[in-house]
């Protein structure tokens, strides 16, 4: 493979790599058996009811094999949030390909075996969730409750200099009102002591049901808006990944380089006055590579795609080859062995060791670590007569993962900014239990 992370021959690697993380995506939202397309499809080869999204799944994948790139060029210290709705294949696709995920589910191997475990589980009793849920490597942002990516990675980087935190922010989430006003989170961002935040709004122009009010707004109005809030937007805009490699990778270059120009900067000169750091904004379709149109209806580029594109179940069969027709789209005989394992050219491109996005040590703290848990029975609430107590259960809730935390300093980190951990955490949560709010981890109390 060419090292040259500006070459023809390198986006055309690039391409190919995003392809197998798109038709991974699609495997895990259809089937549960004949991943790699094998033999004819059978009913028994498809889920029973496939739950999850699309939509938003190409452009992800786009944006994560860029920055896999950037990490290669500039040994970047970066892992990624991901914002938008409930796309956790994107998270899943990538941490499979680059080995995090199999490294930490041995189960799950990196042939056609392990494949077929991978689609199956998706969205799936016992199986993996359908958002970035904690239980996949790399991920610190569930993206199911749409509005705090921003100010999920912006915590993720105070006093952590050297980390920056890829933050794919999806259009219609940025209408939600947390977003919105996590836009001033730039405010609290030293460019002395803590790391950066590369803000990436995905604006592929719909949402659930419905245009976006920021892909209605053009790229004028936008550079302003952002301005405004302080921040220096780049714009990337297009439908064929070919043409658009090299764009986008000049593009976040470009904006890498900035970001570690200011922080030379401040930190030459002690300066830690508010600078614009860069926002991309990305205009690809909604479910790109997809379904062009469906029973008379566009899918890709319209809401339509937001979810399960095309009807093909267990019990539906009628239409399932236009499912084959889609995964074959991506040659996944081009991507992966006669074995099922991802082609060593394409495989060379994933950072390597922590390096990784998804096994980025900031997102897998703990490890393996088995936490200590409270005792749940010390936090029970006695119910007297009906309608005499009235109670908070987030309330409740907050006094076991106080103590939870308290057992596990360790992983969850010093309370204390000194860092003279413990001494500065117990004297952190014995004020907290002083103040009568909270109960012992190991003995029972009473509320009053």
């Amino acid at each position: 493979m060419t090292n040259n992370y500006d070459s023809p021959a390198y986006f055309d690697l690039m391409t190919r790599y995003w392809q197998a993380a798109n038709y991974l995506s699609v495997g895990q939202l259809y089937l549960r058996a004949n991943p790699l397309l094998k033999r004819p499809l059978t009913a028994s080869d498809v889920k029973f009811n496939p739950l999850g999204h699309w939509g938003t799944i190409a452009g992800q994948n786009f944006i994560y094999t860029h920055l896999n790139r950037l990490i290669n060029k500039y040994d970047l210290n970066m892992f990624y949030i991901e914002g938008p709705g409930h796309g956790g294949q994107v998270m899943l696709s990538n941490a499979y390909l680059d080995g995090t995920y199999t490294e930490t589910y041995p189960n799950i191997t990196q042939d056609e075996a392990g494949m077929q475990v991978l689609f199956k589980q998706f969205s799936f009793p016992g199986g993996a969730a359908s958002h970035a849920n904690a239980q996949i490597p790399g991920s610190i942002h569930e993206g199911g409750e749409l509005g705090y990516s921003l100010s999920h990675a912006t915590g993720a980087i105070l006093d952590n200099p050297d980390v920056i935190a890829a933050t794919v922010i999806g259009d219609g989430e940025s209408e939600t009102g947390p977003l919105a006003a996590s836009w001033f989170s730039n405010t609290f961002i030293n460019p002395i002591t803590d790391g950066a935040v590369l803000p990436i709004v995905d604006m592929n122009g719909y949402k659930i049901s419905n245009p976006t009010i920021l892909a209605r707004k053009s790229d004028d109005d936008l550079r302003q808006y952002y301005a405004g809030m302080g921040w220096e937007p780049y714009f990337v805009e297009g439908d064929d990944a070919k043409t658009l490699n090299p764009i986008m990778a000049q593009t976040l270059d470009t904006m890498i380089e900035k970001i570690q120009q200011i922080q030379r900067q401040a930190r030459a000169i002690s300066d830690a006055g508010m600078p614009h750091w860069p926002v991309l904004i990305l205009r690809t379709p909604k479910g790109w590579t997809g379904p062009k149109e469906w029973d008379g209806n566009k899918i890709e580029g319209s809401f339509r795609a937001h979810q399960i594109p095309i009807p093909v179940s267990r019990d539906h069969m009628e239409h399932a080859d236009a499912l084959v027709k889609w995964l074959e789209s991506y040659h996944p005989e081009d991507l992966f062995d006669e074995h099922g394992t991802l082609k060593p050219e394409l495989k060379a491109l994933t950072p390597k060791g922590t390096r990784r996005m998804a096994a980025n040590p900031i997102t897998n703290v703990g490890g393996k670590v088995p936490l200590v848990l409270p005792d749940f029975r010390q936090y029970a609430l006695p119910i007297g007569k009906r309608g005499q107590d009235v109670r908070q259960d987030m309330v409740i809730w907050s006094d076991y993962l106080r103590d939870l935390i308290r057992l596990n300093l360790t992983i969850f980190g010093c309370l204390d900014r000194t860092r003279r951990c413990p001494t500065g955490c117990l004297a952190f949560l014995t004020q907290a239990v002083a103040s009568g709010r909270s109960r012992s981890p190991t003995a029972a109390t009473t509320r009053t």
